[in-house]
C-alpha cells in the first residue's frame, strides 16, 4: 500500500519555521495503531489524517508521536493548505473531530488561511498545582486552565522566554499541557506551550492555545483583534479575531515536502 503524504510549515511563510505538520489524505480510516505507528516515525509535533466527504468536508484526526490528540491547530492550518493547494477552486473547506466539531477553514485573498475555532476560555483557578509551581523556573503570577492546558500567566515578554520548564513535574498535570504567556513586546500576546505527557517537550507553535488565549488577552486588552507571537526556537505568528461565539485563527503556510509512504 502506498499513501501521500505532505509536510508542511504552519503559521510561518518562512521555510524551517513555525510548526512542522505531517498530513496524510486517506481514503478510508486506517487502524488507530497504525495511524499512531505514521505519527511515531514522521516524529513531527503532529501528523493529521484526513478523509475527504461530500460537499467539501473532511473527517479529521490528529496523532503526535505519542498518542492521538483531540484537537490541533497548525496541523488544521496545514491539512487546509495540502486540499487549497490540489484544489485551486477550493475557497472553503469544513473538518470535522468529535471533541470539537466543525472547523471552518477559509482561505483570504491575502494567501493567510482562518480557521474557525470554538471560544476555550480558561477560567481562573484558586488552588495551584504544586507540580506546576515545581515544574516552572519562575513562578507566575496567575494561573488559569481550560480542558486542554494551565495557563501560567506572567508579567512581561522577558519572563516567557526566560523560563525554564520540568518535563518530569509538567509530565505530572497530564492529560493537560502547560503554556506560559504575557503581554508582548511587539505583540498583543506572546507565549511558550510545554506538552511533554501528549508530545514533546516544547510545541514549536500550537494553534489550538489560541482558542483559550485569544479570549483571555481580548479580555485583559480590551480589544477584539490581536496578534499573537509564539516565542519558540523556531517561531510563530497567529493573527486572532475574537468575536462572540468563537474564534479566528488565520496564518501562513510553507509546503515542504511531498512523497509516498510505503506500507506491507
Amino acid at each position: 500500500m502506498q499513501l501521500p503524504i505532505y509536510q508542511v510549515d504552519a503559521f510561518t511563510d518562512t521555510l524551517f519555521k513555525g510548526n512542522y505538520a505531517a498530513v496524510v489524505p486517506l481514503q478510508y480510516w486506517l487502524s488507530a495503531e497504525l495511524m499512531q505507528s505514521i505519527a511515531e516515525e514522521n516524529n513531527l509535533s503532529e501528523t493529521a489524517f484526513i478523509v475527504a466527504g461530500d460537499h467539501g468536508r473532511h473527517a479529521i484526526r490528529w496523532f503526535s508521536p505519542l498518542c492521538e490528540v483531540d484537537f490541533c491547530g497548525h496541523a488544521t492550518l496545514a491539512s487546509a493548505f495540502v486540499l487549497f493547494r490540489q484544489q485551486p477552486e477550493l475557497d472553503t473547506v469544513i473538518f470535522s473531530a468529535p471533541a470539537v466539531g466543525d472547523l471552518k477553514v477559509s482561505r483570504e485573498a491575502d494567501g493567510r488561511i482562518s480557521m474557525r475555532f470554538p471560544r476555550l476560555e480558561p477560567e481562573p483557578v484558586t488552588e495551584v498545582p504544586a507540580a506546576l509551581l515545581a515544574g516552572l523556573s519562575l513562578p507566575p503570577v496567575q494561573v488559569l486552565v481550560n480542558r486542554q492546558a494551565w495557563f501560567a500567566v506572567y508579567d512581561d515578554e522577558r519572563s516567557v522566554l526566560e523560563v525554564q520548564p520540568d518535563p518530569e513535574q509538567l509530565k505530572l498535570l497530564g492529560p493537560r499541557d502547560v503554556v506560559v504567556t504575557a503581554p508582548g513586546d511587539r505583540s498583543d500576546c506572546v507565549s511558550r506551550y510545554f506538552w511533554p505527557s501528549n508530545g514533546g517537550l516544547e510545541d514549536m507553535v500550537t494553534g489550538s492555545i489560541h482558542a483559550g488565549l485569544a479570549p483571555y488577552w481580548a479580555e485583559r486588552l480590551g480589544k477584539t483583534e490581536l496578534l499573537a507571537i509564539q516565542a519558540s526556537s523556531r517561531g510563530g505568528r497567529l493573527d486572532c479575531v475574537v468575536q462572540e461565539d468563537h474564534v479566528q485563527v488565520s496564518g501562513l503556510a510553507v509546503l515542504y515536502l511531498e512523497g509516498q509512504i510505503y506500507l506491507p
